[in-house]
C-alpha cells in the first residue's frame, strides 16, 4: 500500500477515503474529510496550509509517507480532532494555537470579523470591545489583529483557556488585547464596552451526552448549558447592559439554542445574520432592546438560577443521608 501512495495528492486521496469510510466526524475547522486529509498531510510534510495545487504531483519520501499515515491512524483510532494533532486552527485569517485546554476555534463570527462587523455597526465608533468566554483567545485577538485602534478584553472562568490565550497572544503579537479571569460578568465591575462579542457555551444536556467522541476532547464547560443551552445565555442578556456603553452593541452565539430562545423572548428584537452559509444561529441586539425587556430577562434567569440551586441543594441533602 505504502509503495502505491507516491505523491502528494495520493495521500490526500487516500486519506479521505479512510476518513469517509471510518464514519468521522467534521466539525472542528474543517466540515469535510478531503479538507481534514488535506491538512493532516501537509502538517505532517512541514508545508503551508495553502500550498498552491501545482505540487500537489510532488513525490513523498517513504518517512514522510509514514509521518502523514501515523496521523491518519491517529484521526481514524483515536477520533482526535485535526486541530488538536497539528496543533493548529485558522480562524480570521489568523493561526492559532491549538490544544484540549479550550475549544478548536470555528465560529462564524470570524466571518463578522473579517467584515468589520458590519452592517451591525451601523459605523459607529468602537473605542473598547469584549470578548466574553473568550477560550483559546481567537475572537479576542482576532478583532484585536484587524482592527488595531480598538481595546480588547478576554475573559474566561477557565485558567487553563486563559493560559492557551494568552500564548496565543504572544504568538500573534497583538498588543491590544487584554485577559481575565472572570465568571462572566463578574469580575468588570466598572467596565463598559461599545461592542460585546460571545460565543458562550449552549449545547443543551442531551445535546452534550450524545456528541460524537471528537468533542470528548475539548473541555466540557465550553459546551454544556443546561436542559435548553441557555443558562448562561440568559445571564449574558441580563448583565451586558451594565457593561455596554449607551448605544452598545451584544453580539451572541447560540447555534441550534436559537428556537429555545425565540420561545422563551419572542417580543425581545433579536436580529439573526445571515453568513456566507446561511443562518447559523448568532444574534445583533441593541442595549436600549435589553433595557426594555430587562425585568422578563431577570425573571427568567432568576428563575433559571433559583432551579439550579435547588438542585445542588437537593442532591447535598441525599449525600448527607448516605453517612
Amino acid at each position: 500500500m505504502t509503495e502505491e501512495l507516491q505523491t502528494i495528492v495520493d495521500l490526500i486521496r487516500y486519506g479521505a477515503s479512510r476518513f469517509n469510510a471510518a464514519g468521522l466526524t467534521f466539525g472542528h475547522s474543517y466540515d469535510n474529510a478531503i479538507d481534514e486529509a488535506t491538512q493532516l498531510t501537509l502538517h505532517a510534510l512541514h508545508l503551508p496550509h495553502d500550498l498552491s495545487p501545482v505540487y500537489g504531483q510532488s513525490r513523498v519520501t517513504l518517512a514522510e509517507k509514514e509521518d502523514v499515515l501515523g496521523l491518519f491512524i491517529r484521526r481514524i483510532e483515536e477520533r482526535v480532532p485535526a486541530a488538536y494533532l497539528t496543533g493548529e486552527a485558522w480562524f480570521a485569517g489568523l493561526s492559532f494555537k491549538s490544544d484540549a485546554r479550550a475549544l478548536v476555534p470555528r465560529s462564524p463570527i470570524a466571518e463578522l470579523i473579517l467584515g468589520g462587523f458590519e452592517p451591525w455597526l451601523g459605523g459607529r465608533e468602537v473605542r473598547r470591545a469584549l470578548d466574553l468566554c473568550t477560550g483559546s483567545g481567537c475572537i479576542a485577538i482576532a478583532m484585536a489583529h484587524h482592527n488595531p485602534d480598538w481595546h480588547v478584553d478576554g475573559v474566561d472562568l477557565s485558567d487553563d483557556a486563559l493560559s492557551l490565550a494568552a500564548e496565543n497572544e504572544a504568538r500573534l503579537e497583538v498588543r491590544n488585547t487584554r485577559f481575565l479571569k472572570s465568571d462572566l460578568f463578574e469580575g468588570l465591575q466598572g467596565e463598559h464596552y461599545d461592542l460585546i462579542v460571545t460565543n458562550p457555551p449552549y449545547v443543551t444536556n442531551d445535546e452534550t451526552d450524545a456528541l460524537p467522541k471528537e468533542y470528548s476532547y475539548e473541555p466540557e464547560m465550553g459546551l454544556r448549558a443546561g436542559d435548553d443551552g441557555l443558562d448562561l445565555v440568559l445571564k449574558i442578556l441580563r448583565d451586558a447592559p451594565l457593561h455596554l456603553t449607551e448605544d452598545g452593541l451584544l453580539i451572541c452565539e447560540v447555534g441550534e439554542s436559537e428556537q429555545h430562545l425565540i420561545k422563551l423572548l419572542p417580543e425581545l428584537p433579536l436580529m439573526w445574520i445571515e453568513f456566507q452559509v446561511g443562518q447559523m444561529g448568532i444574534f445583533v441586539v441593541e442595549r436600549h432592546d435589553l433595557v426594555t425587556h430587562s425585568a422578563k430577562i431577570t425573571r427568567l434567569a432568576a428563575e433559571r438560577e433559583g432551579k439550579a440551586s435547588a438542585a445542588v441543594e437537593a442532591t447535598g441533602s441525599a449525600g448527607a443521608g448516605l453517612f
